[in-house]
């Protein structure tokens, strides 16, 4: 069974930086691409930014562009998303995912992943 679990989220005054970390269990993490979403309250949930299995290929939304980085450790069985300029619109619950091994390519859909952590809370003061 896969699991992932995300970690790092925390309070931070607009334009400072935190670092997400998903790590997965049950199989590594270089069988499939993964991916970041976020929802803020009252909002649908939004794609932020994906890798591809092999890590050599990521895509961000236009709103976190050049502020926001996806990574990944194969060999630690972890992703990550290095935020930063942070603002106060980027509060929000932030979700890793995975796709099935089946895909090595990142994808902006939400619908496309199958295994989802919990969320961490990311909040930005102004």
């Amino acid at each position: 069974q896969v699991q992932l679990v995300e970690s790092g989220g925390g309070l931070v005054q607009a334009g400072g930086s935190l670092r997400l970390s998903c790590t997965v269990s049950g199989r590594t993490s270089g069988t499939f691409a993964m991916g970041w979403f976020r929802q803020a309250p009252g909002k649908e949930r939004e794609f932020v930014a994906a890798v591809s299995r092999s890590g050599d290929s990521t895509v961000s939304a236009q709103s976190v562009e050049g502020r926001f980085t996806t990574s990944r450790d194969n060999a630690k069985n972890t992703m990550y998303l290095q935020m930063n300029s942070l603002k106060p619109e980027d509060t929000a619950v932030y979700f890793c995912a995975g796709r099935s091994s089946a895909w090595f390519v990142p994808s902006r859909i939400g619908s496309d992943y199958i295994y989802w952590g919990q969320g961490t809370q990311v909040t930005v003061s102004s």
